[in-house]
């Protein structure tokens, strides 16, 4: 594999790997989707985009914003966000408790598992959802 922008594992390939490792894949995802939302809807200047930056990909933010994509959620998605959820987590910060930082581990597994799957447009559908309506100043 030499296009890691472009990514589309088999199915089986994509099971096999761990919730964890899924959220850390999903993590970074979602991060670079929040950075290239801001950086589009006018937000340019170092500190207010890393505070925009970092007021949306905290657990809490996160998770509140996952509420809105459940309602959405396939079924085969739906299992991958419980799986994520259910993941065994050993560190949890001290700014979100157990459930907050559980969901959020859970969108992250979610975007993680579409980026490995290829689903950029579906990705693309669940973050516009999640940005609806969210105002950037």
């Amino acid at each position: 594999m030499n296009d890691y922008f472009s990514v589309r594992m088999p199915e089986d390939q994509i099971h096999a790997i761990s919730s964890i490792a899924l959220a850390h894949l999903g993590d970074a995802v979602y991060e670079l989707l929040v950075r290239t939302w801001l950086c589009v809807h006018g937000k340019a200047t170092g500190r207010t985009l890393h505070r925009a930056t970092v007021a949306l990909v905290c657990a809490a933010k996160q998770a509140e914003l996952s509420e809105r994509l459940l309602p959405l959620l396939r079924e085969e998605e739906l299992d991958v966000f419980r799986r994520g959820r259910n993941a065994n987590v050993h560190t949890i910060p001290h700014s979100a408790d157990r459930a907050t930082y559980q969901k959020a581990t859970a969108l992250e597994a979610l975007f993680g598992w579409l980026y490995l799957k290829g689903e950029k447009e579906r990705i693309n559908a669940l973050f516009a959802v999640m940005m609806e309506g969210y105002d950037v100043t």
